[in-house]
């Protein structure tokens, strides 16, 4: 899975998505300062002087244009002015954790399904029901099922930026010299077997998985869930998934199709820092709105190809991306409300974004792309589109305590590939202490 962004297109992950590192202060508004803001924009020119931070994680693809789209809302808006705090995936998380500590969180959060329960389910995080039934946030144009996703304990306390699915991207040139034609829709788990052995024999590598994302999923194929309902302990009822994943990752390990531990605890989880990017992988394994970034950084034509089966049907689920929230602490609430509408909603500013956050969650802003798009933005939209019609729905969102149950997974994992620990006794283990992080978390 990707090294977490593999920062969330952004290898979460990671799956995604990352690059540029640290803050900085967006542009302060060209243009006509004196223009007459547009109705979407939602704050006016002759208000007080208004002042935001907004936070999100990404690559520098994602960093340019939202930059683009901040100047975009301070020209509509001169009275706002807006403060960008940005990193990569990992170099996020670990700054807004001191900052939720500090009650000090920006006004305007991009967050993430991994961690919407631990901020939502402990206050932080603004119910923008109120703001759905007072018109400062429409809602008319997204469905009911993508709102419930930004749901904790019954409070809207996150708006979806987009949906997507996970997704291998694939590298057809590097398939091609590796004798590779091609990869079936309804390819497997023993297909990917059998392709690991012609990349090795031509120098090449697969994608590693982040067991976060992809173990997960593996579960769903087997009509089980990582998690109780009750968010207590894991859900799945013996270790035999857990064995029969992991054995298969060792073996690919061992057979040297992914990259080595050590080689991998150096990435940064750019996407031009990824293997697939430089011509050395298949392929980059995470989400489909990861694709975008990763084609921009490869400069070359890259394909979105369903994950491996059997029962990939039951695997697959439209995901929000990632979502904005506001957060409890912000005192300007309403504003950073109005700047989250404009965002998801304005058609100027999506005519920037073209999706590179997930494909659209408004429908009349999906409508209005569709001419616009890139082939490279069409392959993203068709691909999520195909994904609707061959998935099922979503897991609950992950319980309090998920987080480490997820670096405990990590931790795991390379437990195993280093051959400090058996698979069997690292599934008895991690069952073991997840357990008790899930349980400790409930009370």
């Amino acid at each position: 899975m990707k090294k977490a962004v593999m920062t969330m297109l952004s290898l979460s992950l990671a799956l995604t998505a990352a690059g540029c590192g640290g803050n900085a202060a967006a542009p302060s508004g060209g243009g006509d300062a004196g223009a007459k803001p547009s109705a979407s924009a939602g704050a006016g020119s002759g208000k007080d002087p208004v002042k935001l931070r907004v936070a999100w994680w990404g690559g520098q693809a994602r960093h340019d244009y939202t930059l683009k789209v901040i100047d975009l809302y301070q020209q509509k808006n001169p009275n706002v002015k807006i403060e960008a705090e940005y990193a990569s995936f990992d170099d996020y998380w670990k700054k807004l954790a001191p900052q939720a500590a500090a009650n000090d969180l920006p006004d305007i959060i991009q967050m993430d399904i991994s961690y919407l329960t631990q901020y939502g389910g402990r206050n932080q995080l603004e119910d923008l029901t109120p703001y759905t039934k007072n018109g400062t946030l429409d809602v008319s144009s997204i469905s009911q099922n993508t709102l419930s996703g930004g749901q904790v304990d019954g409070k809207l306390v996150a708006l979806t930026a987009g949906v997507n699915a996970l997704a291998y991207i694939v590298d057809p040139a590097v398939l091609q010299k590796t004798g590779i034609d091609s990869l079936k829709k309804d390819w497997t788990w023993d297909d990917i077997d059998a392709a690991g052995a012609k990349l090795k024999s031509a120098g090449k590598i697969m994608g590693g998985l982040r067991h976060d994302v992809f173990f997960p999923y593996y579960l769903r194929t087997l009509d089980q869930k990582m998690y109780s309902a009750d968010g207590a302990s894991l859900a799945y009822p013996d270790d035999k998934p857990f064995i029969d994943y992991f054995k298969r990752y060792q073996k690919w390990y061992d057979s040297g199709y992914l990259l080595p531990l050590d080689k991998e605890a150096q990435k940064k989880g750019t996407p031009e820092d990824d293997e697939m990017v430089m011509g050395n992988s298949m392929s980059s394994n995470g989400w489909s709105n990861q694709y975008l970034a990763l084609a921009a950084a490869a400069k070359r034509p890259l394909e979105l190809q369903p994950m491996p089966g059997p029962n990939a049907k039951k695997g697959m689920f439209l995901k929000p991306s990632m979502y904005f929230s506001v957060s409890k602490n912000s005192k300007q609430k309403e504003e950073a409300v109005k700047f989250v509408n404009f965002f998801i909603n304005d058609i100027e500013a999506n005519k920037i974004i073209k999706g590179e956050r997930g494909v659209p969650v408004s429908s009349k802003v999906k409508e209005a792309l569709k001419p616009l798009l890139s082939a490279d933005e069409n392959k993203v939209f068709d691909y999520v589109a195909w994904a609707e019609q061959n998935s099922s729905p979503m897991d609950p969102p992950n319980p309090i305590g998920s987080i480490e149950v997820e670096k405990l997974l990590k931790d795991t994992s390379e437990q195993i590939l280093y051959k400090k620990i058996s698979v069997e006794d690292a599934a008895a283990k991690f069952r073991k202490e997840a357990n008790a992080i899930l349980a400790k978390n409930k009370k």
